[in-house]
This record gives C-alpha cells, structure tokens and sequence, in this order.
C-alpha cells in the first residue's frame, strides 16, 4: 500500500510542479505585456491630434457651401463647463429618482396591499 501511494503522491507532485511553471510563465509575459504597452503608448499619442467629427467632417462640408462656421452660444471646450453641466444633471437626476424610488421600484405593490380586512380597497 504505501508503494501505491508513493507512486501517487510523487505523480501529482509533478503535476502540481508542472502547473506552477506554466502558472509562473504565464504570469511573467502577462507582467512583460503590461509593461511593454505602458512604457510605448507615448509613440501612438505623439503621432498628431486626432481631429472630431466637427473638425474633419462638419466644417468641410461647410466651407464646401459656402458658410463658415460659427461659435456655440455656449461653449463646452473651455475648462471644465462640460463636466459641470454633466454633474448638475446627475445630482437633479439622482435627486428625483431618490425621491421617487418607491414609486420606480413597487409599482402597483403598493396599491394591491392597500385594502381593507374584508377585502375592499381602501
């Protein structure tokens, strides 16, 4: 019996071995991969600027008819406005579905317990 169990035990103590190399191996080109796309994305982003569609699209087609483009009556691009403007709608969006979440949620739940001990509604 214990010649049995020697052989199995020096079997799965080379399967667990062979499972931590591959684990191991794994792991390092994983850790090499991270490095290496973390190191050279500067290459990518120094290319140039990449353009919007109102840049390369909208603009052209507008030169083409003869108008030129003019300035929003609210301009976003400068500092964070547009971040503000996203902010203050999810803080009013928050509040009224906050408000209102037992309404969202229970829907007619509420209306179907409302009764009274014999059965009519309230």
């Amino acid at each position: 019996m214990s010649v049995q169990q020697s052989a199995f035990s020096s079997q799965h103590t080379a399967v667990g071995s062979q499972h931590s190399t591959v684990s191991r191996i794994v792991f390092v080109l994983l850790l090499l991969l991270t490095i290496h796309f973390s190191l050279f994305t500067f290459v990518a982003v120094a290319a140039e600027k990449w353009q919007g569609v109102d840049e390369s699209v909208v603009k052209k087609i507008a030169k083409e008819h003869g108008r030129e483009a003019k300035e929003p009556l609210i301009n976003t691009d400068q500092g964070d406005l547009l971040l503000f403007v996203f902010l203050v709608a999810g803080t009013i969006g928050g509040f009224i579905a906050g408000y209102s979440w037992r309404k969202l949620t229970e829907g007619d739940a509420r209306k179907k317990q409302r009764t009274k001990t014999d059965g009519t509604p309230v």
